[in-house]
């Protein structure tokens, strides 16, 4: 799971970055270059810290999340498109965190000239079009050029690849993002290689200035959401010690870090869900989509379970904690075997029985 942030010049990019992990990256402008800082971090999950609690194991494993603070977007690319590092980057990403620039400082001037926020948002939009638009008219170009080549073979999936293509340009044309269009498995399957860049799902971070009444922000768009930080507070708070940074926390009446609530957010629009295994030796999150089967969770935890699949015993985590363990869920007849097609709830624990 890798999230590109990104946002244009003197939105707070990295000072959201050092909140989220913790980081102390320098909040200096790139100077127009395309830079990659990027940082692993644990999913806070108080699912794992109340069966780790119960197991009281050898080893704690979080599932992880990774953050990529991309630098190199200027606000002036929609009228040629990006650079090629930098779409590469985005390309590689699950999804991508829009930083907006909501606080005022008149010692950092926004490159606009003035605080903005919803011109910011339709600009980026711009950006991230017209680079998916040169994107597909290429693609256009090659399979035009390939049915003129293939003269005696079947040109049905040729045909069938160009009305998706032209499905895809009739909407950038018209300003519609990809993730708003209604496409089939198949379709999404022949778009997957591609990385277009309207298409991954975004959270739009509203970077606000501590104290900062939150403005009204409407983006009515599939697979995307909404949600403003203290950037340069939750960035400090994150910093501090982990005892220091609650007796804060309290005092500026922030219920959770950003972390907690960006990860959520990001999990939730990228289809995620946590199941877990738990022991004496580890309690662990395992990350996968959701609606996954069993037998794919098995494959999540190592190949060689999912090989030797044979059952799956399962149990839910809020059964498991009332009753207190493994053994009294089982009495209890609250472990039950699941087969292959056994599709995983938010939250189950799952041990597999394989045999190789």
């Amino acid at each position: 799971m890798r999230l590109g942030i990104i946002g244009f010049p003197q939105s707070g990019k990295t000072t959201i970055f050092n909140a989220l992990t913790r980081g102390d990256q320098p909040v200096t402008m790139s100077g127009g270059r395309v830079e990659i800082h990027t940082a692993v971090v644990d999913v806070p999950d108080p699912r794992v810290d109340r069966l780790s609690a119960l197991f009281n194991p050898q080893k704690i494993t979080y599932a992880k999340v990774t953050y990529a603070d991309i630098a190199g977007l200027e606000g002036n690319s929609a009228k040629k498109g990006m650079a090629g590092p930098l779409i590469n980057q985005l390309t590689q990403m699950d999804g991508l965190l829009h930083v907006v620039r909501c606080f005022e400082n008149p010692s950092v001037p926004h490159s606009k000239g003035s605080i903005d926020p919803i011109r910011d948002i339709a600009s980026m939009d711009a950006e991230l079009l017209i680079n998916d638009l040169i994107a597909v008219e290429r693609k256009q170009e090659r399979l035009a050029e390939e049915l003129r080549r293939n003269v005696k073979g079947d040109k049905t999936p040729i045909e069938r690849e160009q009305a998706l293509f032209e499905r895809l340009k009739n909407a950038l044309e018209s300003e519609i993002p990809l993730r708003d269009i209604a496409f089939n498995d198949e379709e999404l399957k022949d778009l997957s290689g591609y990385g277009f860049l309207t298409l991954k799902p975004v959270l739009i971070v509203l970077n606000l200035s501590e104290g900062q009444e939150l403005p009204e922000i409407a983006y009515p768009h599939q697979a995307s959401r909404v949600v403003a930080l203290q950037g340069k507070l939750e960035m400090e708070l994150a910093q501090l010690p982990p005892e220091d940074a609650e007796t804060f926390k309290t005092a500026y009446g922030l219920e959770e870090l950003g972390l907690a609530k960006v990860i959520s957010l990001s999990y939730d629009l990228l289809g995620y869900q946590s199941f877990f295994t738990v022991g004496e030796d580890e309690v662990r999150a395992w990350r996968t989509r959701r609606g996954a089967t069993a037998y794919e969770a098995a494959g999540v935890i190592h190949t060689d379970l999912q090989k030797g699949f044979i059952r799956a015993e399962v149990v839910g985590q809020e059964d498991l904690l009332a009753l207190g363990g493994l053994n009294q869920a089982r009495s209890a007849g609250k472990l039950r075997l699941e087969g292959k097609d056994y599709v995983l709830e938010d939250g189950d624990i799952m041990h597999v029985r394989f045999s190789l």
